[in-house]
């Protein structure tokens, strides 16, 4: 539909939306329910549409109803003035209570993570983009508060360099860093959701012990990074086990890596955390990290 092709350049939403494209990470999901998928006509052309969903379960083997998230709200810019952006929000949280959802949110982030990965965002789902002023209005005017921010972060890789200190150093002689690629799928949301993409692990062990120390995935957030120009590589899962924290472990396996990664071709590093995570976003800054993009996370009270 226009819809898809109108609302304005963002570099977080693949512009325009192939429908080939869409076929593949959108319709094809195992759970996605065509109800969900609330479209506005005039004159029975699409002129907006709202998509709501669910997110995984606990332990990622089934879709949780407890609770959902308008994933995505937009309407053609010659149709945005009046009431039609809170009209399809409501119906998509009619659509989320018929079906028992007992807490509604706006924007997608994990676990609420079903649709749009590598159309929108980026290394991971963040929310609503701070650019989607139509999607924040209408939340804001239908009762809805926002709960937290995320930070989207970009490295460029071409100038990155390993910090040098005595800690890093003598990690370089006591660990080992192992690279995966194409990984074994976790869980059944996890083959859903990213198990299409093209995925690596990085990890670290003892020469002497198989224990994970650190580990950290990425892929390759295709298809928007084709539409940036530049292959990244998007990071997400950060793992360090609490009794291995605050050792320089993760900037260890960060720095090795990114070094891996450009030596494969990459040319970004994208991430992203929540803004009151203060330790991740200082050790972002001390490897060079940016901020280049924002999401906002908004719930509908009771």
């Amino acid at each position: 539909t226009k819809c898809g092709r109108d609302p304005p350049r963002q570099r977080g939403r693949m512009h325009p939306a192939p429908p080939m494209l869409c076929g593949r990470m959108i319709y094809s999901r195992p759970y996605f329910d065509p109800a969900g998928l609330i479209v506005a006509l005039f004159n029975d052309i699409p002129v907006g549409f709202a998509h709501a969903g669910f997110g995984a379960n606990d332990d990622e083997t089934a879709i949780s109803y407890d609770i959902g998230t308008t994933y995505q709200l937009a309407i053609r810019s010659d149709h945005r003035d009046g009431p039609l952006a809170r009209e399809l929000l409501a119906q998509s949280e009619q659509y989320l209570r018929e079906r028992d959802a007992k807490v509604i949110y706006a924007g997608g982030i994990r676990p609420l993570n079903a649709f749009y990965l590598g159309l929108y965002g980026g290394s991971e789902l963040p929310g609503i983009l701070a650019g989607d002023v139509l999607f924040h209005a209408a939340c804001q005017q239908s009762g809805y508060r926002e709960i937290d921010r995320v930070q989207i972060l970009q490295l460029d890789v071409a100038g990155f360099r390993a910090p040098i200190t005595r800690n890093q150093r003598q990690l370089r002689r006591e660990v080992v860093c192992q690279e995966i690629p194409s990984p074994p799928i976790r869980s059944w949301w996890e083959a859903c959701t990213t198990g299409a993409f093209e995925r690596i692990r990085f990890l670290l062990t003892r020469p002497s012990s198989s224990e994970p120390l650190a580990d950290v995935w990425f892929w390759d957030i295709e298809p928007l990074s084709t539409a940036w120009g530049r292959p990244t590589a998007g990071m997400f899962d950060l793992h360090v086990p609490s009794d291995h924290r605050r050792k320089g472990l993760a900037t260890f396996l960060l720095s090795e890596a990114f070094e891996r990664l450009r030596n494969r071709g990459i040319l970004l590093i994208e991430a992203q955390t929540m803004q009151q995570n203060a330790p991740a976003l200082a050790m972002y800054k001390r490897l060079g990290f940016t901020q280049v993009d924002e999401g906002v996370i908004y719930r509908k009270d009771a």
